[in-house]
């Protein structure tokens, strides 16, 4: 029994002819006829008396009309059901993404899906890129904002936006970094506040400054983004990150920032997405808006990207 034999049979039993139903669902009388008696052989009863006047329904064929209605109206119902979700996007999207990016575009992100698209439901979470990564490859989250995504058949990825890594200290300098840049072989004299590897930060400021035959001084190993710049405002230390992150506390004069030369260490901030798992409409919606946040968001175009 398929589809196009109960559509065939309804249109049959409503106008109780097999060549007015051939014309109205522009198709030959013999094809019709034919899905007609492949249909009764299927279910062993005649579905139609045939007489002068036309085709009248028998009884089996009257309760074959109930069922078949409610078969083509649930197929109709899914069908609407989905072309309005093309045009209303609605389901939970779960996006994962460092606290360093997280406080410039959660709250914009939000703001706008509420506006423009209230049956989408927002999960946010915070992680590391590693994290992230790991979550998107075990397909608990649908999108990762990430640095520098490491290359895995798991992920799709797309650059974002790309910046450098600067120095940042407290607005008293106590090591007396100075007003212009910071060589990145002078890190190893400067106290340091970093995470611990093997968060990605780290990783990245370990393997530039190992290639220069610098070790790195670390005065505190700290994971939380939100502590470290606290305790750089303090004067506890110093730390390395983008300007980005650090921007609500550059902006009102309350920490100070060195750009890193010789070289530049660079950072690129990655939309990534499982290939594992189908890309839902709302998916989609919200990967089109965090590209849209990201970019308005910060100062340079992922086009100037620099290679890792």
């Amino acid at each position: 029994m398929t589809l196009k034999q109960l559509s065939y049979f309804l249109s049959v039993a409503d106008v109780g002819s097999l060549s007015k139903a051939a014309v109205l669902m522009s198709v030959a009388q013999p094809v019709i006829s034919r899905q007609i008696k492949r249909l009764e052989a299927e279910l062993g009863v005649e579905l139609f008396y045939r007489n002068g006047r036309g085709t009248v329904l028998s009884e089996e064929g009257k309760r074959l009309v109930v069922h078949a209605r409610s078969a083509m109206d649930s197929l109709q119902q899914a069908r609407s059901e989905i072309a309005a979700t093309r045009s209303a996007p609605r389901g939970t999207v779960v996006i994962a993404m460092p606290p360093s990016i997280g406080w410039v575009l959660t709250t914009a992100l939000v703001r706008r899906c509420r506006a423009e698209y209230p049956d989408i439901h927002l999960h946010m979470m915070e992680g590391f890129s590693g994290h992230v990564a790991e979550w998107l490859s075990t397909g608990r989250i649908d999108i990762g904002i990430v640095y520098d995504a490491p290359r895995r058949p798991t992920l799709a990825a797309e650059p974002l936006f790309a910046d450098e890594l600067v120095l940042l200290g407290p607005t008293s300098d106590p090591a007396n970094v100075g007003n212009m840049v910071v060589a990145a072989t002078d890190l190893g004299e400067i106290p340091l506040i970093l995470p611990a590897q093997p968060h990605g930060l780290r990783v990245v400021v370990d393997e530039v400054l190992a290639k220069l035959g610098v070790t790195p001084k670390i005065e505190l190993e700290v994971e939380a983004m939100t502590t470290t710049l606290s305790l750089v405002e303090q004067g506890a230390g110093y730390t390395i990150l983008s300007e980005t992150a650090a921007q609500h506390l550059l902006g009102t004069g309350r920490i100070r920032s060195w750009p890193i030369v010789d070289p530049v260490i660079p950072r690129q901030l990655i939309l990534a997405t499982s290939t594992q798992r189908p890309m839902s409409v709302a998916t989609r919606v919200v990967s089109r808006m965090l590209r849209e946040q990201a970019r308005s968001a910060f100062p340079l175009p992922a086009e100037h990207a620099s290679a890792k």
